[in-house]
């Protein structure tokens, strides 16, 4: 039986209204995608599938908002390192490596879109583009929507730093500010533009633009689930209550290649990144747990056994899963006719 945490200050999710299951859940989520990342990169490297886009070190705040936000009403238009996200408001693994395989069950495209191109209605993640930063007009026209229908569900984007410089990120924001739109717009700072470091993209905080738009804007450690999930559960209850919108800047380190087509080593040095490998928040959050006397390192090797055999069954079922029938490729690409032809 679990042991249930004490009230010295270590509980910290206690406080913030999570039962001890749920912080558990959260670990095994960030544990899982974590996973699931590092097994997608083996994959790539070994000529299974053509790409992948990481996002390992951005885990802790992609599971810790999605465990903030309602997820049976909110909607998703997360980006393409959002794999801690997409599987903490009900996409499996199976779902994403069937995406990275180009399968026809894939549930995003139906394997037409490159990984980490998100899309479910079931679990209402809107479907993404390639174009970076797009996803912030859609989802404060979500949130007008939801508005102006009097629901009280909120639209949640991310992109990363380099978007924030993107014009679509500023018309969004103005337009969210003006009508004080349910939208939280969280940005994952993770210091590099592919190969721009933030210090060459940004002169200021980008939470401070915010003030610009006539809405609050907070810089959080993107690495402390806990601080993470206060600050997105805090600004969905202002979106609920008619406050309007809020940005959030995540503060976290890219430990991974841009992409697998990516030289990282081009811009950066192994000393920085094993540097910042230090403040990584998996197993920062681990020790939390185990502080709390809630997990134990006999319970961590169980999940990573747990989690290593679901991996390795998804592979197996996507590797061997059938392609995409040449017939459908025009489906949902062009309309049809009343006769039939396209």
């Amino acid at each position: 039986m679990t042991p249930k945490s004490s009230t010295t200050e270590v509980s910290r999710h206690v406080q913030l209204g999570l039962s001890d299951e749920q912080a558990i859940d959260m670990y095994r989520m960030i544990l899982m995608a974590r996973k699931y990342d590092e097994r997608a990169m083996l994959l790539q490297r070994s000529g299974k599938i053509s790409f992948h886009v990481s996002g390992i070190g951005q885990e802790t705040a992609q599971v810790a908002a999605a465990f903030a936000l309602d997820r049976e009403r909110d909607y998703y238009l997360p980006y393409y390192r959002d794999y801690g996200f997409v599987l903490s408001v009900g996409l499996t693994v199976k779902d994403l490596l069937l995406a990275n395989f180009a399968k026809a069950e894939d549930v995003s495209s139906g394997g037409r879109q490159m990984p980490g191109h998100f899309g479910s209605k079931q679990h209402r993640i809107v479907t993404a583009s390639s174009p970076v930063t797009t996803q912030v007009p859609h989802a404060v026209g979500i949130a007008l929507a939801a508005k102006m229908r009097k629901q009280d569900n909120v639209s949640f984007v991310t992109f990363g730093e380099g978007s924030s410089n993107q014009g679509d990120f500023h018309e969004g924001c103005n337009f969210a500010g003006v009508h004080k739109l349910p939208v939280i717009i969280m940005c994952e700072n993770n210091q590099y533009a592919i190969s721009v470091p933030f210090a060459k993209q940004s002169a200021g905080r980008i939470a401070d633009r915010a003030l610009g738009y006539g809405f609050p804007g907070y810089r959080v450690d993107g690495t402390d689930p806990l601080e993470v999930y206060r600050v997105v559960k805090e600004a969905r209850e202002r979106a609920v209550a008619g406050e309007g919108p809020t940005l959030i800047e995540a503060m976290m380190y890219r430990l991974s290649p841009h992409s697998t087509s990516d030289n990282d080593m081009a811009y950066r040095t192994k000393e920085e990144v094993e540097e910042y490998r230090k403040q990584d928040g998996l197993p920062k959050f681990k020790q939390y747990l185990i502080d709390c006397g809630i997990w134990s390192e006999e319970q961590d090797e169980a999940l990573i056994k747990e989690l290593t055999a679901e991996l390795n069954e998804a592979t197996r079922y996507a590797e061997q899963a059938p392609y995409p029938h040449p017939s459908e490729t025009y489906t949902h690409v062009y309309a049809k006719t009343e006769e039939g032809a396209f």
